[in-house]
């Protein structure tokens, strides 16, 4: 601490943003004569990374209009004309699709006969395809290909091929064909200084497409001496005397055997006059940062006391405005806790809400749960039997729970209550048909129904139409009018059938209060439970304004 005092003593803002600023200024003077030295090798190493950036650019142009060729041969190779052998169907519908296009697609058969190519109508008679060797490579390979570039023979063009292989008859092979004066179209120059040339080459060497100065025609040998150097799958290639001034950048299309390559004049700046603004200027701007510094420093006093003043009264509990400095930064800092002052009282108002709707929502719970196991009790002839029933109706109004707990007790979509309480019955789900429209549910509505889904469903499992693999049931719930009620009423039922005979049980248990009393009077409806010799039906029916959550 005694170190760090001796060199940071006790002083004002002003006299550190001053010492800041000489301290600043100094270390720059001795650190931009070192840049100003390496400057030129900085440079020469910026442009070699952006020309083998710029040349992989171009790449990925390339690459993009192969993979779109590949696309395409791979959707028109299974379609259903050629996989029925209806060429001439296959014809017009490719030409169709392809007439926005500078592509044609030719069908071979695996000697290289041509079938069809859409650059002639269905019918015409057609040769042999050009370039049989490529086509033997790609039977080989299995794989779809590029080709070098050649003289077609429909055509009469320099153009290239990509090929899909099919081993199919009679259509052994799909091919896309484009000239390369289309291709040509995607080699664009754009973005680079002037002078510059770009190109596409083959696997061979030989141009498929050039722009720029140096525009070189489909088919030209790219020079020999420079292509040896293309081992990397991008990189750089300068040499005084093949390319004097020059520097080019190449790139490997990746997944075909084509590269980009583009080369133009090196120009370098002259670094003179940043000398001679180094020394002139230096001087200067120590100057001008000192007063700056000392300017900004009794502007920010001002400025740091209105904030401290404002946090004071925060830290007081009030409720405080926001002061109006000169520092954007400032007024952000001092809007910030005006906000937050607001939010803390806000926060403090909504956790004494929380803290009630806490305590509320909990003696209803333990109310609810002290009634259940009371009733279990009544009914239970062992303890284990008791444990039994509690655990299996706790783990029912857990699940509600879980699902207001997720949506902060906002209330459930009736879609998600009906599918997460029938979760507790894989077996059986497929048994069970819903229907109705989906809608929000009040946060007592999603325990309450909750707890009747549950046993309805756990009594069908047990004895009704859930205990047989043909049993089926249909819970639906639809809006319903009566004269008498002008509110709109919502009527949920569960029917059972295809189970075992039911009778009507001699005694009234929990499941059946659940489902009849509790349900009646937590929505303030009507219930109807018939015990049908073919299966249960229960029928809910109640006001839709005290399930829908407003």
């Amino acid at each position: 601490m005694k170190i760090v005092a001796l060199f940071f003593p006790k002083a004002s803002i002003g006299t550190y943003l001053v010492a800041m600023a000489v301290a600043i200024a100094l270390p720059i003077f001795a650190f931009v004569t070192l840049l100003l030295l390496q400057l030129e090798d900085n440079q020469r190493s910026t442009l070699r990374r952006e020309t083998a950036q710029d040349a992989l650019a171009l790449s990925r142009i390339i690459d993009r209009q192969l993979q779109d060729m590949a696309t395409t041969l791979r959707l028109l190779s299974s379609s259903p004309e050629l996989e029925n052998g209806n060429l001439a169907a296959f014809h017009e519908r490719t030409e169709t699709a392809l007439r926005d296009n500078t592509l044609f697609v030719i069908a071979v058969d695996g000697a290289g006969q041509q079938l069809l190519n859409t650059r002639r109508a269905f019918g015409t008679p057609l040769g042999e395809i050009a370039n049989i060797p490529a086509l033997q490579e790609v039977m080989t390979s299995g794989r779809i290909e590029a080709s070098d570039v050649f003289r077609g023979r429909t055509s009469g063009d320099w153009v290239y091929n990509v090929t899909l292989p099919r081993k199919n008859d009679p259509v052994a092979a799909l091919i896309i064909t484009q000239d390369a004066k289309d291709l040509g179209k995607l080699v664009t120059t754009e973005g680079l200084a002037p002078g510059w040339s770009a190109a596409v080459i083959d696997q061979s060497g030989h141009v498929i497409a050039s722009t720029g100065p140096t525009n070189l025609e489909p088919g030209t040998p790219f020079d020999p001496r420079i292509l040896p150097a293309f081992t990397a799958s991008r990189g750089v290639f300068q040499d005084e005397k093949i390319l004097p001034h020059m520097l080019l950048g190449y790139a490997r299309i990746p997944g075909w055997s084509w590269k980009t390559v583009i080369w133009g004049p090196i120009a370098q700046a002259s670094i003179l006059s940043t000398w001679r603004f180094l020394i002139i200027g230096g001087v200067a701007l120590v100057l001008v940062a000192v007063l700056g510094a000392y300017a900004v420093a009794r502007q920010v006093r001002t400025t740091i006391r209105d904030i401290a003043e404002m946090a004071n009264r925060m830290g007081e509990g009030h409720i405080v405005s926001p002061v109006e400095t000169s520092v954007i930064e400032a007024n952000q800092v001092a809007i910030a806790l005006s906000n937050a002052s607001f939010d803390r009282s806000q926060t403090e108002d909504r956790l004494r809400f929380v803290m009630h709707e806490l305590v509320h929502r909990t003696k209803n719970l333990l109310t609810l749960a002290q009634a259940m196991m009371r009733q279990l009790a009544k009914q239970a002839d062992s303890v284990e039997t008791f444990q039994a029933a509690v655990a299996d109706r706790l783990e029912g109004l857990g699940r509600s729970i879980e699902l207001l707990t997720s949506e902060q007790w906002g209330g459930v979509s009736l879609r998600r209550v009906v599918d997460i309480h029938l979760q507790a019955f894989p077996q059986s789900r497929e048994q069970i048909e819903i229907t109705g429209e989906d809608f929000v549910l009040k946060p007592d509505a999603v325990q309450n129904l909750g707890l009747a889904l549950h046993e309805l469903a756990t009594n069908s499992v047990k004895y009704g139409a859930l205990s047989v693999p043909q049993g089926r049931v249909r819970f639906e719930w639809r809006d319903v009018r009566e004269e008498d009620k002008p509110d709109a009423l919502l009527r949920f039922t569960w029917e059972e059938r295809g189970g075992p005979p039911v009778a009507e049980p001699t005694r009234s248990g929990f499941g059946t209060t659940v489902i009849k009393a509790h349900a009646a009077s937590a929505f303030r409806g009507t219930v109807q439970v018939d015990f049908r010799p073919e299966g249960l039906l229960w029928v809910l029916t109640a006001q839709r304004s005290t399930l829908e959550r407003d």
